[in-house]
């Protein structure tokens, strides 16, 4: 089980910008899918972006467009890059590791995440 510290969070007005990083613990990341999920207070939550191993990607429709996933296997991190924020872009950010429906699979391009980190708070002020 992998063990997921994220940074970065924090305040910022709409319209800016904010990373979230991400660092995974164990030899295996490398091999693994990683990705950010979301819950706003009241909802559900929500895929924000995930990455395979191989450097696929995929994005929520909220984010497609403002938000950049990357992974720098070498330092088993993951960030997530976030501009042109809007209030409706503050939650929770949960930073996971997971598996990715590879091609010729049942589900290509899908994305399972299995371990989780604590979370992070990004508030966008109006």
């Amino acid at each position: 089980q992998a063990e997921l510290v994220e940074s970065g969070g924090g305040s910022v007005q709409a319209g800016g910008s904010l990373t979230l990083a991400c660092e995974a613990s164990g030899s295996t990341f490398s091999t693994n899918a990683a990705g950010w999920y979301r819950q706003a207070p009241g909802k559900q939550r929500e895929l924000v972006a995930a990455i395979s191993s191989g450097g696929d990607t995929k994005y929520g429709d909220s984010v497609k467009g403002r938000f950049t996933i990357s992974r720098d296997n070498a330092k088993n991190m993951v960030y997530l890059q976030m501009s042109s924020l809007t209030f409706e872009d503050t939650a929770v950010y949960y930073c996971n590791v997971g598996v990715w429906g590879n091609a010729g699979s049942r589900w290509p391009g899908a994305y399972w995440p299995v371990d989780w980190g604590q979370g992070t708070q990004v508030t966008v002020s109006s």
